[in-house]
């Protein structure tokens, strides 16, 4: 691709360094580069339309043309354009969306501590539980579980907590202290003749039996995404979290649900705990909180752990953490009128409404030939490509089938994201009607069309 000098795609060549990008590949192909929104839509600097399956990154669940999100911004960027909360200072949105969270939250929660990003978010809790562990004279108690191909962030400590090869290697993580326990992928990791209830029984009994091995006065907690989404938007089977839930209370480990994905009606619960039936200790969440308009997220801890943390910060004499933007008033008053808008405006009950439908086009995908599973929840999916259905074997990943097929879709006006796996996610943002998604699945469709005479072009494929 030839870049005109001076061009935004020459320009950003020259000096914008790209998150999850081939960044040799970037120096010949250049950006992408989005101009405009407009509903579920997004437009380029050459004005083509695009629809935005992946809601940008999981988040903008409004869409991108929000205005009354823009007025909330305007009117308290006029009124208090930043202050923070450090030293027992505070602003009036922080609070009325601390109060509104807990109003919103499954569980009893004490206090909402404001960060910028997921990341952020469960690099938090981590201290946190190690801060309570060591108030209350547990100073050994401080390993961490999470899940192979789980997300939680990119951060030294939330990048560890994530499960994906890709944010280890060259990185020199995962950190001591954190350990990975079994995917519940029932389509990949279930073992010939097994059911869903016996598998959910075998990764109860290797959880048990990993934390046995580790020593359970050694284990803190464990992190879980309802639904695992960058590790290729995996859906636990039925039974799974309140088998795990279990474990972990014989043990005195606490539960994180990292609703940084989830949270906000995205599984067809306002909280994806609730979708997949458990009830955690402490929460993060992020992206839909603020429809991604402006940075922000939340921890959400309960009481016996707050009370923890305000005793110790008493004897040290302060509780030496925070962020000089957490808490930010312009992205609460943003965040809190999101919240309003999803419940004025009946999202959560149109996410239900419109789900059925979502998922009967995602799964009507399983037909076709290069679909191993189509899988999701609520107006979150995915569909796995595989060399063959029967023995489900996955393409050699160095072929980037994934890949080819999400530029094959952008070509035809569907913006997604290829997941590890050959995994190829879909995420609308939640106002999507049902024609929108129609469009989205017929444009998908096409994309999986020139994948597959791509594929057989390539030879990738045996000859059947």
């Amino acid at each position: 691709m030839n870049q005109i000098p001076n061009s935004l795609h020459a320009r950003d060549i020259a000096h914008v360094l790209h998150p999850y990008t081939n960044l040799v590949k970037h120096e010949k192909a250049g950006p992408l580069v989005i101009e405009r929104g407009k509903g579920i839509y997004v437009y380029d600097d050459q004005g083509r339309e695009y629809i935005e399956g992946m809601a940008g990154l999981w988040c903008a669940g409004l869409g991108f043309d929000e205005p009354a999100l823009v007025e909330a911004a305007v009117e308290q960027m006029r009124k208090l354009p930043f202050y923070h909360t450090f030293g027992h200072k505070s602003a009036q949105p922080v609070i009325e969306l601390a109060e509104k969270l807990k109003s919103l939250s499954p569980v009893p929660i004490s206090k909402v501590f404001f960060v910028n990003s997921g990341s952020e978010a469960n690099d938090t809790q981590m201290k946190f539980i190690w801060y309570y562990n060591n108030a209350i004279g547990r100073p050994k108690k401080k390993t961490i579980l999470s899940r192979q191909r789980g997300y939680h962030g990119v951060t030294i400590a939330s990048g560890s907590l994530t499960g994906l090869p890709a944010n280890h290697r060259a990185f020199d993580l995962p950190i001591a202290g954190v350990k990975h326990v079994d995917c519940p992928h029932f389509y990949r990791n279930a073992e010939p003749g097994e059911s869903e209830a016996d598998y959910t029984a075998r990764l109860a009994k290797n959880l048990d039996e990993f934390i046995q091995r580790e020593g359970p006065d050694s284990v803190a907690a464990f992190f879980a995404e309802p639904v695992l989404g960058a590790g290729g938007v995996i859906v636990p089977p039925e039974g799974y979290y309140p088998a795990m839930q279990a474990v972990l209370k014989k043990y005195d480990i606490l539960s994180v649900s990292d609703e940084v994905i989830c949270g906000f009606g995205r599984t067809g619960n306002v909280w994806g705990c609730q979708t997949l039936d458990y009830q955690p200790d402490l929460i993060s969440c992020a992206k839909q909180l603020s429809s991604a308009y402006l940075p922000i997220a939340a921890c959400l801890i309960s009481e016996p752990i707050y009370a923890a943390i305000r005793d110790q910060s008493g004897t040290i004499g302060t509780f030496g953490h925070g962020f000089t933007y957490g808490g930010h008033p312009v992205s609460a008053a943003v965040a809190l009128r999101t919240l309003q808008i999803y419940e004025e405006r009946n999202i959560y009950a149109h996410v239900a409404t419109i789900t059925p439908h979502f998922q009967a086009r995602l799964r009507r995908l399983n037909d076709h030939p290069l679909v191993g599973e189509a899988r999701g929840v609520g107006l979150i999916g995915a569909v796995e490509l595989v060399e063959n259905k029967s023995t489900r074997k996955n393409f050699d990943p160095a072929k980037m089938v994934g890949a080819t097929c999400a530029a094959f879709a952008q070509e035809e006006g569907l913006i997604q994201r290829s997941l590890s796996g050959d995994a190829l996610a879909f995420c609308p943002p939640m106002i999507i009607s049902e024609s929108e998604i129609n469009e989205m699945f017929d444009r998908f469709e096409r994309a999986l069309a020139r994948t597959e005479a791509w594929i057989a072009a390539e030879g990738l494929r045996p000859v059947a």
